[in-house]
């Protein structure tokens, strides 16, 4: 199941070229947060880019991102990857108007899409980078600077010998951890059962992460923010499972307590 706010695109990933970067490293330098997908881009979705984009679209930059600058305001950041068409984005920034989000996603349609909604409804506390999100982390997020980071639906890559191309494995957690303030979340959800399963497992494996779930497996109950799309509704009447999984990041360099 896909739900209608990542028709677009599921956040995953790609292998790339070979990397000289240290053997911890080596996923996360290779990986990317998408897959390629082919998407027609409406005219009002080019219309929305033509006119929002210069003032809500932020380029890809190796260097590091003065948040305050880009919003015109200090707030906390969230950073969102792979957010499709846009439409949970839209509403938790709306929910959430406290918060500064930082959206990372690569497909056109899906850019002008949210751009379209952020012109007709006002919202001001988004900006998208339209790159790969692993980049975007790796090169212009600075140690500490994150509040959150929401990552909902990434690809599943169900088949066994694909497990490997999948975003949330222990690399890149921890490239996720060193940009998190103390304090700050991941929040991911999935559709897929296996793979929230090999999510728990990565998460809690980090010392400094807390799970903050508390239904079995070590789910959260889903937070008020994330809506549920009409595809995440239908697939829950058809007796789908959705799971929510929340950490957060602990003070310190010492393992947390058990959740």
């Amino acid at each position: 199941m896909v739900t209608d706010s990542q028709t677009s695109s599921r956040a995953t990933v790609h292998e790339g070229h070979a990397s000289t970067a240290p053997a911890s490293r080596t996923h996360f330098s290779r990986v990317r947060s998408f897959v390629v997908r082919a998407g027609r881009t409406t005219t009002g979705q080019q219309h929305a880019i033509a006119q929002f984009g210069p003032r809500y679209v932020l380029p890809f930059r190796s260097a590091a991102l003065d948040s305050d600058a880009a919003f015109g305001r200090s707030a906390p950041l969230i950073l969102e990857i792979g957010f499709g068409m846009g439409d949970a984005t839209a509403e938790i920034a709306k929910a959430r108007r406290q918060d500064n989000f930082l959206c990372c996603e690569v497909h056109t349609p899906g850019v002008g899409a949210l751009l379209k909604r952020i012109g007709e409804e006002g919202i001001e506390n988004i900006r998208i980078i339209q790159h790969d999100a692993v980049e975007v982390i790796e090169h212009m997020l600075q140690p500490g600077m994150l509040a959150g980071v929401h990552i909902f639906f990434p690809d599943p890559w169900h088949k066994k010998r694909h497990h490997k191309r999948r975003l949330i494995q222990a690399p890149f957690v921890q490239a996720l951890v060193e940009r998190l303030a103390p304090g700050g979340y991941v929040h991911c959800a999935t559709d897929w059962q296996e793979y929230a399963e090999q999510m728990v497992a990565q998460f809690s494996a980090h010392p400094l992460l807390r799970n903050q779930g508390t239904l079995d497996g070590g789910y959260a109950s889903r937070p008020w923010y994330r809506p549920e799309t009409k595809f995440e509704r239908r697939g829950l009447r058809l007796g789908h499972g959705v799971w929510d999984v929340v950490f957060v990041r602990q003070e310190g360099g010492a393992p947390p307590d058990g959740p």
